[in-house]
């Protein structure tokens, strides 16, 4: 090929193939190849161009989107490999490199470039044509995913004809450099727009950052989340606004939470005590041992075995209290990574439990305040879900949560407006803190007094339905429209699912959505067992994952509110941690309780178990399930049937007789077989945590 030949251009303003020449016996510019005119490639701009037959090339057999060969080689290599249209899988062609995932080809008349890549023959590709001019020496440079300027010199090679007044660019044809293989490089007119020549255009920085995003799967879609980040005015080398956003795409890469170990001069003092204990208990049992009590040796032999035992006891409590830990969450880490602002939340949804029995032993203002605490919560509304189990079948639950419900409405922008903390109002109105600390607005005083007003007029409302609960008629409890109340005998009713909040629901005062509240009552027949507080979970975790499915679960007693609003996002930071995600099966909170007696010296056993026990075992293997306060992983609580050997299935038939032993046998055999086929084809839903993780990350 000879060097003098020019160059080919395109541009997808103009719907033409240009050849530039710098011979005086070259075509007039402008000229325009056949079969080329209105194939523009989508992707980059530049014509489609002409494979080696001499007609318009076609990378995608399927719907003929049109793109041109370089594109078509990147996206083979390092792109996703399909069509951008049909998402059909591009096929390899005659002239290009195999890459991974290719069909076999039974054809051995293209060998030489199906193995381009790994072998490398020293000629350029023959799709590039004869105009193209290959420089023998540009082949050497590093290679590089932006075009870039070389003001007034030749990049390299050599190039006959070129003045210095020209700019060459290096095209980026392929995403493989091949040393031995030339790169093509373009000379371009100053005199003219570089837009002409479709580069140095929005659509192409854009192209181009989309490719360099790619190559990091995990933060794929976190980096695609800043539009400066893709070039589109923005800054390509990483500097000014965009290096900002570059950094916080590293932030977000950082783990959400991290252990934090109590200092060494805190513990080592308690341990020497520990050792120091042990040593003695040494020496006390070996005197024990080797001074029995020879006249009453029957009892001797029982208090060093009490003792014995004792000691094991006490050396296993102080198994927890060995290597203490603390768990420190990053919230700023978390909504930047799954809950930047003004884009969809991509939190997982939560299912919260609150399981309550007899309203005339546990409150219902106290339920309420749960319930409320619950649906302020800080998360978003789509995501959150109150579900309220009433093992009792008490109408006196199902009218305070309706009241519960309405008075939501003006409780819940109250507190996200004015970031109230706790959101349960008895607890909030009850503080005796300077509740204008930290308050700008100036309308938070008037507002917060028509608050408190309304709440205690709705105390007055739940107190008016417990004092009517106290007087049971003798036909039972009749609801609204004059029908029997289902569950008037609590042992013998069927189940019963109201919702009052929900996206279909009801709105607050300000409009927007509420979180959904659910009131759940299972049902109970007589003659069967229905397991209580474990069984009423159970009915919960089917009811909700028909309602809402969600990802994550929460359990609480009635009596239990939440302290922060930030509670859930505490947990999600270990359950939508990359690291650690997978592997969690449950976070447990730490309970506190008001109105302790802080001089009643048996009133810090919960200080003691959660405070130095549960950290204690949390830096063993993990803190043990209190009964609430717990969140879970749904698919932890689903479970599979155990692996069944052939000794299983074995009938368990400890006598057989002669005659017809074996049929007896064989039948048993393939119905004990068929049973463990029943058991294991579970109907549960099973969430797979890595599409989780892939579509969130």
């Amino acid at each position: 090929m000879a060097a003098n030949r020019g160059m080919v251009a395109g541009s997808h303003n103009r719907n033409e193939f240009v050849m530039i020449r710098n011979d005086g016996d070259a075509p007039a510019p402008g000229k325009e190849v056949k079969g080329t005119v209105g194939q523009a490639c989508q992707i980059c701009g530049d014509t489609v161009g002409v494979s080696a037959t001499g007609d318009v090339f076609v990378a995608c057999n399927e719907c003929a989107f049109p793109v041109c060969r370089p594109c078509y080689e990147y996206e083979r290599k390092d792109g996703v490999k399909c069509c951008p249209q049909c998402k059909t899988r591009y096929k390899r062609l005659k002239g290009s490199p195999r890459v991974p995932g290719d069909e076999e080809e039974e054809d051995v008349d293209d060998l030489d470039n199906e193995f381009n890549y790994k072998q490398g023959n020293g000629k350029g590709p023959e799709w590039q044509g004869e105009d193209i001019d290959l420089s023998s020496s540009s082949r050497h440079e590093p290679h590089h995913r932006i075009p870039r300027l070389t003001s007034g010199q030749q990049m390299s090679g050599e190039i006959p004809d070129a003045s210095p007044d020209r700019h060459s660019i290096r095209s980026p044809t392929s995403s493989y450099v091949d040393p031995s293989v030339p790169v093509p490089v373009r000379i371009v007119d100053p005199s003219k727009d570089l837009n002409s020549y479709g580069l140095n255009s929005v659509d192409w920085k854009e192209r181009v950052e989309s490719w360099r995003v790619k190559q990091d799967k995990n933060m794929m879609q976190v980096t695609n989340k800043y539009p400066d980040a893709r070039g589109g005015g923005g800054d390509m080398e990483g500097t000014g606004s965009n290096g900002e956003d570059m950094q916080m795409v590293d932030d977000a890469r950082l783990p959400l939470s991290r252990i934090v170990p109590i200092p060494a001069n805190q513990l080592n003092l308690y341990r020497i005590v520990i050792i120091l204990r042990l040593i003695i208990l040494c020496f006390f049992f070996q005197y024990r041992v080797s001074h029995p009590v020879r006249d009453a040796y029957g009892l001797w032999l029982v208090s060093v075995i009490c003792e014995i035992w004792f000691a094991l006891s006490w050396l296993l409590d102080q198994f927890p209290k060995w290597y203490p830990i603390n768990r420190e969450t990053y919230l700023d880490r978390l909504a930047l990574r799954y809950d930047r602002e003004g884009e969809p939340s991509q939190l997982c949804p939560i299912d919260i439990f609150v399981s309550t029995v007899d309203p005339l032993k546990e409150p219902p203002l106290i339920t309420a305040n749960t319930v409320l605490s619950i649906l302020a919560v800080d998360y978003p509304v789509d995501k959150v879900s109150c579900y309220v189990s009433d093992d009792g079948s008490a109408m006196l639950t199902f009218e305070s949560l309706s009241e519960t419900a309405e008075f939501a409405r003006k409780w819940v922008p109250f507190c996200k407006k004015h970031n109230i903390e706790p959101r349960a109002p008895e607890f909030y109105f009850q503080q005796k803190i300077d509740y204008l600390k930290d308050k700008i607005q100036p309308s938070f005083v008037k507002e917060r007094r028509a608050m408190k007003r309304e709440y205690e007029e709705f105390k007055i409302r739940i107190n008016a339905l417990v004092a009517k609960a106290q007087k049971v008629p003798e036909e039972g409890w009749t609801m609204a429209d004059g029908t029997a109340w289902p569950g008037n005998n609590p042992r013998d009713h069927p189940g019963m699912i109201q919702v009052f909040l929900g996206h279909s629901g009801g709105l607050d005062t300000d409009g927007n959505e509420l979180p959904r509240l659910v009131y759940v009552s299972r049902e109970k027949r007589p003659g069967f067992q229905h397991h209580k507080k474990a069984g009423a979970m159970n009915a919960l975790i089917r009811v909700s994952a028909v309602l809402t499915n969600g990802a994550y679960l929460l359990n609480v007693d009635c009596d239990h509110y939440f302290n922060s609003s930030k509670a859930l996002r505490e947990a999600m930071c270990f359950m939508m941690d990359p690291a650690l995600g997978r592997k969690t099966c449950y976070v447990q909170f730490p309970q506190r309780f008001d109105g302790i007696d802080l001089h009643d010296r048996y009133a810090n056993r919960n200080i003691v178990f959660f405070d130095i026990n549960m950290k204690g075992l949390d830096g063993i293997q993990g803190p043990m399930y209190v009964g609430t306060g717990c969140c879970f992983n749904r698919q932890a609580l689903y479970g599979y049937d155990p692996v069944l050997t052939e000794a299983d299935l074995e009938p368990n038939i400890v006598v057989k007789s002669c005659c017809g032993g074996r049929k007896k046998k064989s039948k048993s055999y393939m119905d004990n077989k068929n049973r463990m086929m029943k058991r294991t084809e579970s109907s549960a839903p099973i969430f797979n945590m890595e599409d989780i993780e892939e579509g969130i990350g």
